[in-house]
């Protein structure tokens, strides 16, 4: 009785999913279509808690407007903090700056330093993580809270299990970010839950010449292209 009981419930709630299904293909077009005439670009990652006086935040610019000067676009997730940062680097050099937009009930709202046709807003997570790994020619991670690390290892695992192509993954900022690394050192690898090449898939630098220079290198021997 009650397993007939719970199924009558759940069989009465309705739902929109299938009509969902149009909204995320609309996302996917729109995206595929503004992203693929882009050109190259690298993304920015960190919080939107940010503050303007924070020195990562200043690092976040010159991170950005030393890849604009580069010769690379700069994707970010459109909001504030870090992600205001990168794009007003990319803004102040001139360069590519994309905002990949999304509703949230707190925190996220468009900064003004994305080039104003290319500020994309989107529903759905899983989508804009999508437009990031696919048009993104490297990942540029500074500090940042579980969105953040939610889009790094997004990124290490496509990578790590070959559904896309490698691309460099850039930590900013070594004391915040080798702690992490260590538990990854001392507890992952040594309960052989990742492989010790998987190590490689990551770096950690301090500066935005590093930044550069690591991309830069890897690019001398890789194409710049479409991650799948």
């Amino acid at each position: 009785m009650r397993k007939e009981k719970h199924n009558k419930g759940w069989n009465e709630i309705k739902t929109n999913d299938s009509w969902a299904l149009f909204k995320i293909m609309g996302e996917f077009v729109n995206g595929f279509e503004k992203m693929s005439a882009i050109g190259p670009c690298v993304s920015i990652f960190g919080s939107a808690r940010t503050k303007k006086d924070d020195p990562y935040y200043s690092l976040a610019v010159n991170t950005a407007k030393a890849l604009a000067e580069a010769g690379y676009g700069v994707i970010t997730g459109g909001g504030p903090g870090i992600m205001e940062a990168g794009n007003k680097g990319a803004h102040m050099a001139g360069g590519t700056s994309v905002g990949l937009n999304i509703e949230l009930p707190f925190e996220q709202h468009d900064n003004p330093y994305i080039d104003v046709d290319k500020s994309l807003d989107f529903d759905y997570f899983f989508v804009r993580k999508v437009m990031f790994v696919k048009y993104s020619q490297g990942f540029v991670v500074m500090p940042g809270g579980f969105g953040t690390l939610d889009e790094l290892f997004e990124a290490i695992t496509l990578i790590q299990t070959n559904k896309i192509g490698k691309f460099p993954i850039v930590l900013v900022g070594s004391e915040f970010w080798e702690g992490l690394l260590d538990w990854i050192k001392g507890t992952m690898l040594k309960a052989g839950n990742i492989s010790p090449g998987d190590l490689d898939l990551i770096q950690i630098v301090d500066t935005e010449k590093e930044v550069v220079d690591i991309l830069d290198a890897f690019y001398k021997g890789h194409t710049l292209s479409p991650n799948f």
